[in-house]
């Protein structure tokens, strides 16, 4: 079985992160979205209920497991038994960051293979940045969720 992770904050997980992860499930038999938690920021939704989120989008879902995580990504993929990490690239921006992330993880952990994959154009605008700051002046956010996702029961 071939499992990737996916790696991010996910707060919270919109359309764009949904979309990659249906990508990533024609490639890898598994995923596991890996929910990393930065405490140096302040964020929309705690860890858990951003868990609590993906745990409902994807409950009929067997092939897709979120997981909560603190410390390395490759330390991560290591202990799910993985044999790559998917990241998304929305952009030339994403595209550099995203390189820089795959030398260093490549160094560090020389099994693993990164796998980018383009976010589709019709959610490429959509981020959890945007997603917060919509939210922030009272506006719904509904159209940049997946589909049936109330934001304020995680809230």
């Amino acid at each position: 079985m071939r499992t990737a992770i996916f790696p991010g904050s996910f707060d919270p997980f919109t359309r764009g992160h949904a979309a990659l992860v249906q990508d990533a499930l024609n490639v890898f038999d598994r995923i596991v979205i890996g929910i990393g938690n930065n405490t140096a920021k302040q964020g929309l939704l705690t860890v858990v209920n951003r868990k609590r989120l993906i745990d409902d989008i994807y409950a009929d879902e067997e092939r897709v497991e979120a997981r909560i995580y603190t410390g390395l990504t490759g330390e991560l993929a290591e202990s799910v038994g993985a044999c790559a990490i998917i990241r998304g690239v929305r952009n030339t921006t994403d595209f550099e960051y995203e390189r820089t992330m795959e030398a260093t993880n490549h160094r560090i952990y020389p099994r693993l293979t990164t796998v980018m994959l383009f976010t589709p154009s019709s959610v490429a605008d959509i981020s959890s940045s945007t997603v917060r700051e919509v939210l922030s002046f009272g506006r719904s956010v509904e159209e940049f969720l997946p589909k049936g996702i109330d934001i304020n029961k995680y809230l």
